[in-house]
């Protein structure tokens, strides 16, 4: 089914399920990850590594403050938010066959 396809049947779903809805106790949602902002500054270097497994991605902080970043990942799950100090680095691992390196991000 393609993403129109499925967009149409979650929308159907939830009109005909709508006053199902009203009279039904609210659900407690999970929390949800931290969402992926824009690309990080040019400051945090990325020095991305293919792999047998997946890739690798080195972040470096060179902003001279305190970052919050993230690996997205096309096809797969995003890395965690990260938080680095100035000057701090993180190697971020992905194991898979389906992601592919897509960009960093402010979290």
């Amino acid at each position: 089914m393609g993403m129109r396809a499925t967009g149409v049947a979650v929308v159907t779903a939830a009109v005909l399920g709508g006053a199902l809805a009203a009279t039904a106790p609210a659900a407690s949602a999970a929390p949800a990850a931290p969402a992926a902002g824009g690309t990080a500054p040019a400051c945090i270097s990325r020095y991305v590594t293919g792999t047998v497994n997946g890739f690798d991605v080195l972040l470096t902080n060179n902003c001279g403050k305190t970052m919050r970043v993230k690996v997205v990942v096309k096809y797969a799950s995003d890395s965690p938010c990260y938080t680095l100090r100035a000057g701090a680095d993180k190697l971020y691992t992905y194991e898979g066959i389906t992601g592919e390196y897509d960009r960093t991000a402010v979290c």
